[in-house]
């Protein structure tokens, strides 16, 4: 391909997580995260800008500690309804890469150079996407995405 991406955008709840919220009488205590997608990523961090958004505001906490906190990468509270003008005004559709899994991803899943869905997101999403993960949210979807990255853009081919 001609045009690489600069940068990765990825949407967290329902890419990173597999979606789900547990909750206790204290309110929203809990996210699952899954253990290969920090792998993918590592493999793209010195090829690409790789940036986090979350609209979920409750859990951004826990977000946090895991974006973060221990895997380093920035991440920023972008709700749904911001989401066109965060891409718009700071990051650009023509050099990003961007993994989403709903309805209100579809629309940026078609405008960016790459768009990628987990197997377990929304039906528009997946409609919208370049490519749909062989894996769900929060069991190595964003290894998958990373793997595909690499191969469709710098020739790469592992495993």
């Amino acid at each position: 391909m001609s045009v690489q991406p600069e940068t990765f955008v990825l949407d967290v709840d329902g890419v990173l997580t597999t979606g789900q919220f547990l909750y206790s009488e204290a309110g929203k205590v809990y996210k699952i995260f899954g253990p290969h997608d920090a792998d993918g990523l590592r493999l793209l961090r010195d090829r690409l800008r790789i940036q986090f958004i979350s609209a979920d505001r409750r859990g951004f906490a826990i977000t946090k500690r895991r974006i973060v906190e221990d895997m380093g990468y920035p991440l920023r509270l972008v709700s749904e309804d911001e989401r066109v003008a965060f891409f718009e005004n700071e990051v650009g559709y023509e050099r990003t890469a961007f993994m989403g899994d709903g309805i209100f991803d579809a629309p940026l899943l078609k405008r960016c150079l790459y768009g990628i869905a987990p197997h377990s997101a929304r039906p528009e999403a997946k409609a919208a996407a370049d490519y749909v993960t062989p894996s769900a949210a929060g069991c190595g979807a964003v290894l998958d995405a990373c793997l595909r990255i690499e191969e469709v853009y710098f020739g790469d081919r592992r495993g």
